[in-house]
């Protein structure tokens, strides 16, 4: 009886020992394969599209040069430019409330000589922002009409902007992703390979540039400085192969 009772433990150790090993080689053989290098190809794609600015954005500025002992006549003089100025917007279709006006700003002017009478340049600075780029576009050519009625008068920026970016950037990703795969599958051609699927893919950065310009970053650019405008959509594609 002691007998049977020993031979079958020993048959249930060494089914139980197999079992072990049978698993091991398994789990082992498993790893390997998910721990094998996949064959991938990694690609840039984008895309550019066209638009134009349906934003304007206007900053200039006028000032007065007084000295200090004469300060309260500059003041009031910069009270008649601004009142010039309101009426020009005016007179080409803007209202008061549309027109963005900071306090005076006072500047005292670096004398050379100390001997000299001080003087301080007093500045105030005008914004207006509208959709009607091209009415904006053109009072900025035709100031003569300030500066002719003696108002010290200055563009500081004009700035154009494309409101419809975001909506414009998930549009285009399709796109981006396609020129990707084309270029793609002309590499693996190259090494007699083909592209299965996407493993993964990565949006670049934005990048929005004048016409036909070639001057991208890796931080991303935002061209303000033109009505028309390129906007490109870069994206990193990984393609496994096969």
């Amino acid at each position: 009886m002691e007998q049977k009772r020993s031979n079958k433990i020993i048959y249930f150790a060494l089914i139980t020992g197999f079992c072990l090993i049978i698993s091991a080689v398994i789990a082992s053989l498993t790893f390997y394969i998910v721990r094998q290098p996949e064959d991938t190809l990694s690609v840039t794609g984008s895309v550019r599209k066209q638009v134009t600015s349906d934003i304007a954005k206007w900053t200039s500025v006028f000032s007065r040069t007084v000295s200090t002992e004469d300060l309260k006549t500059g003041y009031d003089l910069m009270e008649e430019d601004r009142d010039k100025v309101v009426s020009f917007f005016k007179e080409n279709g803007f209202g008061e409330e549309e027109i963005n006006i900071t306090p005076v700003f006072m500047e005292q002017l670096y004398l050379y000589d100390p001997n000299a009478p001080k003087e301080n340049i007093l500045r105030q600075t005008v914004t207006i922002q509208s959709g009607d780029v091209d009415r904006i576009t053109s009072m900025a050519k035709n100031t003569q009409k300030l500066i002719d009625s003696g108002v010290i008068f200055a563009t500081q920026s004009l700035e154009y902007y494309y409101s419809g970016l975001p909506e414009l950037r998930i549009e285009l990703i399709p796109d981006a992703i396609n020129d990707a795969r084309l270029r793609a599958q002309k590499i693996a051609e190259g090494s007699g390979k083909e592209i299965k699927a996407i493993k993964s893919a990565n949006l670049g950065v934005v990048q929005v540039l004048p016409v036909n310009s070639t001057e991208v970053s890796d931080w991303g650019t935002y061209d303000t400085s033109t009505i028309q405008k390129e906007v490109m959509i870069p994206v990193t594609v990984i393609f496994t192969l096969k």
